[in-house]
């Protein structure tokens, strides 16, 4: 379809430029009417009008067909732009599905600014910068040919001169600048990326850069990447506009020289001069301008080949993992045990192994405490249990079915986590607890239920007179450190998991709020199974069970009284909580 656009495009503005051929034959020799059978016959149709009228009728004809050529490349050039322009948003949800499809471990590895940035600076970057002038190029190269031949068939010669002429000077400027702009596009791909990380650190951390006063500090890191930024756009600007002002010198010594050859070679008549002169100054007014826009499509191109790249690199992982696996699976129901069968597991770029030959088994709707000092493996075990890694050896077995990549989406509909660090949107506190659900799929009931169950009903419901609707503010400012940790917990519930898990979820708060979430935590057991990983051991004093691992094994196993009488290492760990609280 673009092809056959580019192929109209450029045949109808040939015609254009044909059009004017006999307007001005004419005007500078009247007796072609009779002379020229075409004209002469176009003239005997039309009622053999006087030479006047003849005329009008010939210039009114030459400027409909250009009217209409030009009509039909704005269209041409409407439709190709809309074209380009609607691969922003199908690139930018391609570009988010391969970061989503990626597993979790991919994301440990990569900065969040990089990926925002590729999505929502890059893949416009790109599409607007060298997508778009790959397209003018096809677009302008048809025109260009067309053209071409068109003015080779009427005076070889001097078409050929032209072509060589042009076509060389830009061709010669191309393969000087060609390596600056690859460059000047690496350099803008780097200076966007600073840009980016900077600006996140500063609004990410706003409180401690109030705080420190480092508000000039970060202008001053900002600024730097900012200029250097704008310096290379420019210098790009520059680069692509060049050659058009120094072949305009070219083009008018061209035309002095291309008079004098005519005046030569066609005996110093002018009358036959006029229409070739001015068919070529038409064509030259409509090839300038093209061979202009070819050499600024190629410059982007090569401009944009960084970030191009770049972007072809991110989408190459698309696809490798299906979203919707295990979508169709019915949950995976923990109702007896989970296991951790002889798991190892090392954390990509690293040699140390973070679990190795790890065994642990829970009983369902127990509660389960895992402790150990910073490093013994505990949230990666974590990770492994929800489904967020793989392990390199052993098996993660959920009532005797192993868990793998055909139906850990299945297993983790049966899950419920909560973080250290609860994130919230800025939404309801409705839309927190039923996250990612757009408004219009909320339960309301669920969410009650889960509010309940979480001890956050009742200041819901006493306290904000908008109820679940009220606004939490971005990362739920407008809450306490408890009311966060508990739409969280809620949020954990809404879908009424069998096992939940809280990775250091209290660590953050005071003894107060830390006993009334944990009150809250215990009211679920027997309902549900409750893994608990904490560094305080108060908080996991009442579970059923406690493991404690220590270098990616699980060092200890039991009821938290016989692992303070009869194990040295948790007894250590028992007095030194006692010493601090």
């Amino acid at each position: 379809m673009l092809t056959l656009l580019a192929l109209l495009m450029g045949f109808l503005d040939v015609l254009g430029v044909a059009a004017v051929l006999p307007f001005l034959a004419v005007v500078s020799n009247p007796d072609l009417i009779q002379e020229n059978s075409w004209l002469r016959m176009a003239h005997g149709w039309l009622g053999n009008p006087e030479v006047s009228t003849f005329l009008i009728i010939l210039g009114f004809a030459a400027f409909l067909f250009v009217l209409f050529a030009a009509l039909f490349r704005a269209g041409s050039f409407y439709a190709l732009t809309y074209f380009v322009r609607m691969r922003v948003p199908s690139l930018s949800l391609r570009l988010m599905e391969s970061y989503l499809s990626q597993p979790y471990t991919w994301f440990l590895q990569r900065h969040t600014s990089d990926l925002g940035k590729s999505i929502l600076s890059e893949v416009a970057q790109v599409v607007n910068g060298p997508l778009q002038a790959a397209v003018n190029l096809v677009a302008y190269a048809v025109m260009m040919a067309f053209l071409v031949i068109f003015l080779l068939i009427l005076e070889p010669a001097a078409a050929l001169g032209a072509a060589v002429l042009f076509g060389g000077a830009y061709g010669l400027i191309y393969l000087l600048v060609k390596r600056p702009l690859a460059r000047m596009g690496e350099e803008l791909v780097e200076t966007n990326r600073v840009k980016f990380q900077i600006m996140q650190e500063a609004m990410g951390g706003i409180k401690n850069v109030k705080l420190m006063n480092l508000e000039n500090s970060y202008l001053e890191r900002f600024k730097d990447p900012s200029y250097s930024q704008a310096k290379n756009q420019a210098a790009y600007a520059v680069i692509s506009e060049l050659p058009r002002h120094l072949l305009e010198v070219i083009a008018f010594g061209g035309m002095i020289l291309f008079v004098l050859w005519l005046l030569i070679t066609q005996g110093g008549m002018i009358a036959d001069i006029v229409p070739i002169l001015g068919i070529y100054a038409f064509s030259a007014a409509r090839m300038f301008p093209t061979l202009q826009k070819l050499f600024a499509s190629v410059s982007t191109i090569r401009y944009g080949k960084a970030a191009l790249d770049a972007l072809c690199i991110d989408l190459q992982g698309s696809g490798e993992r299906d979203l919707r696996k295990g979508a169709d699976l019915p949950a995976v129901r923990l109702r007896e045990k989970l296991e951790l069968a002889d798991v190892s597991f090392t954390f990509p770029g690293t040699e140390k192994p973070s679990l190795s030959g790890l065994w642990l088994s829970i009983a369902a709707r127990t509660s389960v405490g895992i402790v150990g000092a910073t490093g013994a493996g505990k949230t990666t075990a974590v990770d492994l249990i929800l489904g967020l890694l793989a392990p390199a050896s052993g098996a993660l077995r959920v009532d005797g079915q192993v868990i793998d990549a055909h139906n850990v989406r299945a297993w983790q509909r049966s899950v419920g986590y909560v973080p250290q660090d609860i994130f919230l949107v800025d939404d309801t506190i409705a839309a927190n607890i039923a996250f990612g659900l757009p408004p219009e799929k909320i339960d309301y009931a669920a969410v009650e239920r889960a509010a309940r169950a979480a001890s956050l009903h009742a200041f819901v419901s006493d306290h904000l007179p908008l109820g679940y609707d009220t606004m939490v503010g971005e990362r739920g400012t407008r809450l306490s450190g408890g009311q966060r940790q508990r739409i969280g917990i809620a949020r954990a519930l809404y879908n009424e998991p069998d096992l939940l898990v809280f990775d250091e979820a209290t660590s953050a708060l005071d003894n107060l709020t830390e006993r009334a979430v944990i009150e809250a935590v215990y009211a679920l057991g027997g309902s549900k199974t409750i893994i608990m990983i904490a560094h305080r051991l108060s908080t996991v004093q009442h579970c059923d069970q406690i493991l404690m691992l220590e270098n990616g094994r699980v060092a200890a196993a039991g009821p938290y009284d016989r692992l303070v009488a009869e194990h040295e290492g948790f007894r250590a760990l028992h007095e030194g909580t006692q010493r601090g609280n």
